[in-house]
């Protein structure tokens, strides 16, 4: 796999969708910070609690990167882990910080201009096709 910070958030969103959890894992730092609506945490240990509680589901829309940087837009669907019902879905956007050829920091957005403004990242940035 290609140590290119784009090329790594698109496997670990792979690996996230299909509920690859060592995988997911596998590429994330083990310090990992992590910033949402509910805070900010960091570590193994909570990606790992919110990748078996969230019921979250991500389409990339549109990718942006510029060295460590990287923006997904994305479409979620988040449903109850007992049931499979969906529970929310919305348009959203995530930055993330690759080092080292993992994922060390991902913050979600509402508005994808926010998450390009954190990033430093523009619409310069966007990769064809994605």
């Amino acid at each position: 796999m290609s140590s290119e910070p784009a090329d790594v958030v698109h496997a670990w969103l792979t690996a996230a969708n299909a509920g690859d959890v060592d995988r997911v894992l596998a590429l994330t730092a083990p310090e990992i910070v992590l910033i949402g609506p509910r805070g900010r945490a960091a570590g193994h240990d909570v990606l790992r609690a919110w990748l078996a509680s969230a019921g979250a589901r991500f389409e990339t829309r549109r990718r942006f990167a510029r060295g460590p940087a990287v923006v997904v837009a994305q479409h979620g669907v988040w449903r109850d882990a007992a049931s499979g019902t969906i529970v929310g879905e919305a348009a959203v956007a995530t930055r993330f910080v690759v080092q080292a050829g993992r994922v060390a920091e991902l913050e979600r957005f509402d508005r994808l201009e926010d998450a390009l403004g954190a990033a430093g990242l523009g619409v310069a940035d966007e990769i064809p096709g994605a």
